[in-house]
């Protein structure tokens, strides 16, 4: 035969092979594969989970079996050969909590993976791209690194902080093959950046977290492959006291016998860079006591205090090869304490998010600007300027400024936050950012300039914990679109490594009221799964003996048990349940069951702690009498009549049993399931006979109080009947029946009563919104969002916030800073819990089952003469990306759905049937509905994966 006929007869038949296999193969598409929720990570998980989304072009498209293949290179995954693991085809929906169960991994294992998908109709889908995943050290042995460092307090300057200079590390090495793959293993005890041959490891900020350093101790992996060479090499690195030595909280401000080095007394470093040759072999090099030491430019580091960096001290080179080094002294080598993990960092990194430039600079003295960047952030700022050689100058952070335009720091209290940068005089700009601080700030006090700077001199670098950010939210309403920004961005100020409450003053603790509130609220903004991960995880450790959570977690100890920041720092309710609510979220919203096991026998030993301490299944007045301040924070920082923080920690009690029913009942506990049933159902009972009285009003009994001395503004009296009692009532859903009903009347009169204003605190303004919308009260839900008048959000935008503020009354324009000296954050995020409402029923997005694989659209459209008619809002959850927006400013009235594929939406429209259209056609027509209820003046469509454009056109 003809070679050229050959040839051309062969590509021909491969054509019609491609366009057969192209035609049978379903268009349905593996896409984000993940690994424990991180893409291609270092992970020490013995059976990670794995995780996809799906793509597909056709409507109401479903996996109906999946098929993954594990492999231990690139090569055998592109020949498919699961050599690791091939699941072969499974049948289901499954598509994340996939738990690798393969052949057992070891440390340091590189493999790659890939995943195909049948769809609805049992037709294959084509691979999806490969994704991989490392592991990193499995065994204590495997650590070759040892604990190093030097007390360097004796060098602090005298003053009114103890601040000694971060100690400079570094050691040369000879690496004598050719390099295949290199590793950097690194922890440190307080904070650390690590250089190979002058360059800086990873971009990562505040590294490996804070933990209890006592329990475990994080460390990070990065592949330095690029970075060793044949030859010398190196390393070097700085460290700073960070969380474990510095300053913590406000110690310092209450007088604490301990007001710095909770955990230590100095930074510590343990580092190790494995290098695998070209010939197989492997070398580690790692610190010990050949290590040198010496100080740098950077004279003081601190989280609260900032940092001081003086130039003309930075030894020249001192991190690349050649640098002489004899002068420098032998480090100081520490043994490894008993009881102390050392465990991969299961969080996400922090790191610069977003840089901002400045919005203004206004002199206001002789060398002294401000500095506005328009944006109140967490974070630093970098430095771009020329000086004279010993020229100094001075950073002060401020969220606010006088009426006199001079910076408000009075509210940061005794957190110096202050950086100084001293220049060695170069004959070009000089470039510098403190690398182991961060602030809260909007303005900066630039303080020792000799002349008038560029508006680019300063830049801001927004520092956060690095989240995928997966919801959107946008309206008609100018001042809702500047609320979604506040709540972002306090969000973001405070996510960083732990959920703070505030970023600003000598405070920034994880406070575990504030983060369990508005846990809800954060899922909606970002991807918070390993996040919250690593904080439970922080939270479980600090569980007092008792059973109670503590009321911030990490929460430092002292020699006697107590709490080190301050001792009479304990437990609280509202505060608490935190272990319970924020794991039960997360398991919620990612059907994450892992971490529901993980944290069972942590909740198990809260809820006897709340069972021992009620009394006819009810939680009375008086049985938190014994912490400080007594009965806890309660309705924290409410401005009307004051709820019984007791009522209250009764509510949170049932609440607390019914989330742990559902916990268990998911991950096989039957029994216990049904007992936390049976114990929700008693407290219910208990709770109303004890707290609602023949009015049906809920009451409590206020003498038992006394005159409220010891109590949280207790000598205003305490009361049942009011909006936080009757919102946390509904929410929790200890109400049933008429018992809902009546409720929901009292809380819309309470509202109506005030003058359609709030009354709430931290407590009470979470379910406010919500409870409101569950009584049929939308009406009074949209009014208090909407309001500019005080107190309210939009009271806090009219008046220029930029991010969510800790009080309603931290600014008033009667009264002006009223609470400066005291507690007076403009940054926390407790109040956005209103995200959780504007996503749930602005946009009207809401999980049924776990994980979205199935959930409702139904948005609340608001009636009358309310100032907004479109919404546009978007959630990318873990199943993918779900969006619904409205538009009801014209005689059309429109709706947008997007439905991830392989999940089912149920959407709600009040409308008659013959006036919708579903793409186009009319909707008893339509062929893309797969269901149609009514359902409480609703038509419920149930609906598959596609993108619809509803129309509703009256006919009338």
């Amino acid at each position: 035969m003809n070679s050229k006929f050959s040839i051309k007869l062969l590509f021909v038949t491969k054509c019609l092979l491609l366009c057969l296999v192209t035609s049978v193969c379903a268009e349905i598409t593996p896409t984000y594969l993940r690994t424990e929720y991180k893409v291609d990570p270092f992970i020490d998980e013995l059976s990670p989970r794995l995780s996809w989304e799906l793509q597909s072009k056709e409507f109401s498209q479903y996996q109906s079996a999946y098929r993954i293949l594990v492999a231990s290179s690139m090569e055998n995954l592109n020949k498919n050969k699961g050599d690791l693991w091939d699941t072969g085809e499974i049948k289901g929906q499954q598509m994340n909590q996939v738990h690798y169960a393969g052949k057992t991994l070891s440390s340091e294992k590189k493999v790659w993976w890939k995943v195909k998908v049948w769809d609805a109709d049992g037709k294959e889908g084509a691979w999806s791209t490969a994704a991989t995943w490392e592991m990193a050290k499995l065994q204590a042995a495997e650590w070759k690194a040892k604990w190093i460092g030097a007390d360097l307090n004796h060098l602090a300057q005298v003053g009114a902080y103890h601040l000694p200079p971060s100690p400079y590390l570094r050691k040369q090495v000879s690496v004598t093959k050719k390099v295949k793959s290199a590793r950097l293993y690194i922890s440190s005890l307080g904070l650390h950046n690590f250089y190979i041959n002058g360059e800086k490891v990873g971009s990562d900020y505040f590294a490996s977290g804070w933990t209890d350093y006592d329990k475990r101790v994080y460390y990070n992996v990065y592949d330095v492959t690029d970075k060793v060479k044949k030859g010398q090499n190196a390393f070097g690195a700085t460290l700073a006291n960070g969380w474990y030595a510095g300053y913590l909280g406000y110690a310092l401000l209450v007088g604490s016998p301990e007001v710095n080095r909770f955990y230590g007394d100095f930074p510590l470093l343990k580092a190790q860079v494995d290098v695998r040759y070209e010939d197989g072999s492997k070398e580690v090099f790692a610190t010990d006591r050949s290590w040198k030491i010496d100080t740098g430019a950077v004279l003081e580091a601190d989280m609260l205090q900032g940092e001081t960096y003086d130039a003309r001290k930075e030894p020249a080179n001192w991190n690349k090869v050649g640098f002489d080094d004899k002068q420098w002294s032998e480090v100081q080598e520490v043994a490894n304490k008993d009881g102390q993990e050392l465990q991969l960092y299961p969080g996400q990194p922090v790191r610069v998010v977003e840089e901002l430039a400045a919005k203004s600079i206004k002199k206001i003295a002789k060398g002294k600007y401000i500095v506005d960047f328009g944006q109140n952030f967490a974070g630093i700022a970098r430095l771009k300027l020329k000086g004279n050689v010993g020229d100094s100058v001075v950073l002060r952070y401020g969220e606010m400024l006088h009426p006199d335009g001079t910076l408000m720091t009075e509210n940061l209290r005794k957190a110096r936050a202050t950086d100084t940068y001293v220049f060695k005089g170069e004959a070009t700009e000089e470039r510098w950012s403190p690398s182991f601080t961060f602030h809260g700030f909007q303005f900066v006090e630039v303080s020792g300039l000799k002349q008038d700077p560029d508006l680019d001199f300063l830049t801001g670098l927004a520092l956060s914990s690095d989240l995928a950010q997966v919801g959107s939210f946008t309206s008609d309403n100018s001042m809702l679109n500047q609320l979604y920004s506040n709540i972002v961005w306090t969000q973001r100020a405070n996510y960083l490594d732990i959920p703070t409450d505030c970023p600003q003053r000598d405070e920034r603790l994880g406070w575990t009221g504030d983060a369990q509130v508005y846990m809800r609220s954060a899922i909606y903004n970002a991807d918070v799964a390993s996040f919250h991960k690593k904080w439970i995880r922080d939270l479980n450790d600090a569980q007092w003996s008792n059973g109670a959570f503590p009321i911030y977690a990490p929460m430092p100890v002292n020699a006697a048990g107590l709490a080190a920041i301050r001792a009479t720092d304990s437990f609280s309710p509202g505060w608490s349940e935190a272990g319970i609510i924020c794991t039960y979220e997360i398991f919620k919203a990612y059907d994450d069951r892992d971490i529901v096991k993980e944290s069972l026998p942590y909740m198990m030993k809260f809820m006897s702690f709340l069972k021992r301490r009620a009394q006819d299944n009810v939680l009375k007045e008086g049985a938190f009498d014994d912490v400080d301040p007594k009965g806890g924070f309660g309705d924290w920082l409410s401005i009307g009549d004051k709820t019984s923080p007791d009522l209250v920690a009764s509510i949170y009690y049932f609440y607390c049993a019914r989330l742990m029913a559902d916990m268990c009942e998911a991950i096989g506990e039957k029994e216990l399931s049904t007992s936390f049933e049976q114990e929700a159902s008693v407290i219910r009972a208990g709770f109303k006979k004890h707290y609602l009285g023949s009015d049906n009003k809920l009451k409590t009994n206020n003498a038992a109080y006394g005159n409220g001395q010891g109590y949280v503004e207790g000598g205003n009296g305490f009361y049942g009947h009011t909006q936080t009692a009757y919102a946390n009532a509904i929410y929790s859903g200890i109400f049933e029946g008429e018992d809902l009903r009546i409720a929901g009347n009292h809380l819309r009169q309470l509202v109506a009563n005030n003058g359609d204003k709030l009354t709430t605190g931290f407590l009470g303004f979470k379910p406010l919104l919500p409870a409101l919308s569950a009584t049929g009260s939308v009406d009074k839900a949209y009014k208090l969002l909407l309001s500019t008048e005080y107190p309210s959000l939009g009271y806090e935008v009219a008046n220029g916030a930029t991010s969510i503020w800790e009080r309603w009354d931290s600014y008033t324009q009667d009264e002006g800073f009223v609470h400066n000296a005291a507690m007076n954050s403009f940054s926390h995020y407790a109040f956005g819990s209103v995200n959780e409402w504007m996503f749930e029923h602005m946009v009207g997005i809401s999980a049924l089952e776990r994980g979205y694989s199935t959930f409702v659209i139904k948005p609340e459209i608001p009636t009358g003469d309310l100032a907004i008619r479109q919404v546009k809002g978007a959630y990318h959850s873990i199943a993918g990306k779900i969006r619904s927006e409205w538009d009801y400013s014209g005689p059309v009235k429109l709706h947008t759905l997007e439905v991830p594929v392989n999940t089912t939406a149920y959407f709600y429209v009040k409308a008659p049937a013959d006036q919708i259209y579903i793409n186009g056609t009319l909707l008893s027509k339509s062929d893309l509905v797969q269901d149609i209820k009514e359902e409480e003046g609703y038509l419920k469509l149930r609906i598959g994966s596609g993108i619809y454009q509803i129309e509703i056109k009256d006919i009338s």
